[in-house]
């Protein structure tokens, strides 16, 4: 599953704009987009797994309803139960492959936001060493 949000869960100039709007317009809509942005980060493994747990809680009725859907024809019968197996297996490949790429996704953002923030760093540890204004001029020099 290839996700991707129009707005980030981040304090940026719109999450920041969309959220004062919402608050404007009725205050539970400024309050969801709150919570977005507090913990929107965190909704794909909750609606994930709220997914699994559903999955798991019906599991039974599925069986269920293989069982009384059954043709009469033991080969055929046989055969589907072995290819809704085989699917089933491959479904829990994709899951466990949609985790690793998410958590590869999530690590490449990791590294992406220490990049920015070293850059940052490095900046202004540059600007601090070169002193005040290269001009000459500075703030006292104003008034």
């Amino acid at each position: 599953m290839t996700h991707s949000a129009l707005i980030r869960p981040a304090w940026t100039p719109a999450t920041i704009a969309i959220m004062v709007i919402g608050f404007m317009v009725w205050w539970p809509l400024g309050l969801a987009m709150l919570a977005y942005i507090l913990w929107g980060d965190r909704l794909g493994d909750f609606k994930r797994d709220v997914n699994r747990a559903t999955d798991g809680m019906f599991v039974n009725c599925r069986r269920a309803s293989r069982a009384h859907a059954r043709t009469g024809n033991i080969a055929f019968d046989e055969w589907r139960e072995k290819e809704l197996e085989r699917l089933a297996e491959e479904r829990r490949k994709l899951d466990a492959m949609r985790d690793e790429f998410d958590e590869y996704v999530r690590e490449l953002r990791r590294a992406k936001d220490q990049e920015e923030f070293d850059r940052f760093m490095q900046e202004r540890r540059n600007r601090a060493s070169r002193g005040p204004d290269d001009t000459g001029s500075s703030v006292t020099d104003l008034n």
